[in-house]
């Protein structure tokens, strides 16, 4: 694999692309779900722009609302929210291979990237919601149930989508040798 030199340490290029590639390949598997659910299920698509305002509010010394959607607007804050989605998902990618090793990018196995996705409605669950005002688990949600059943589907489809991109990417041919 190519790597280079980064202040004395080196960089594994390509493993860090196949990582971003991974995670942005499951971040759109988990994107069209949100298309799909809205067309199946009525469900509404996930606002990324109120994690933008959350995360935009930071700068004011800001991390919980009673309300994210009744906190002031962030200039930017949909391109800020959609950025942070996808750098989470890649985020997301690289503890698949942690978990899993360096190995998991060249043969994926479907029950690590399932554990993986669903294991990551933690986060919501524990960090996002409350922090937005939904309460721990969508404690506050009008559906608390509704809205538990969305997020685990969703990251289920997060988790699919890790297994698919880290497929393809496996079988890419710019990482042959």
């Amino acid at each position: 694999m190519p790597a280079t030199e980064l202040d004395g340490n080196e960089v594994d290029v390509e493993y860090l692309l196949r990582i971003m590639l991974v995670g942005i390949g499951a971040t759109l598997v988990s994107d069209f779900w949100g298309l799909l659910r809205q067309g199946l299920f009525g469900a509404p698509r996930p606002d990324y722009a109120m994690v933008g305002r959350w995360i935009g509010h930071f700068t004011r010394g800001r991390f919980r609302h009673d309300r994210i959607a009744a906190a002031p607007a962030i200039r930017g804050e949909r391109a800020i929210g959609w950025t942070a989605h996808y750098l989470i998902g890649i985020s997301f990618a690289l503890l698949a291979a942690v978990i899993a090793g360096p190995g998991w990018l060249s043969e994926p196995t479907l029950p690590l990237a399932l554990f993986v996705g669903i294991g990551t409605v933690l986060a919501p669950f524990l960090v996002l919601q409350p922090a937005m005002g939904a309460g721990f688990f969508a404690s506050r949600a009008p559906n608390p149930a509704i809205a538990r059943l969305h997020s685990v589907l969703l990251h289920a489809s997060f988790g699919f989508g890790l297994y698919g991109a880290a497929l393809l990417v496996a079988h890419s041919p710019l990482f042959s040798h």
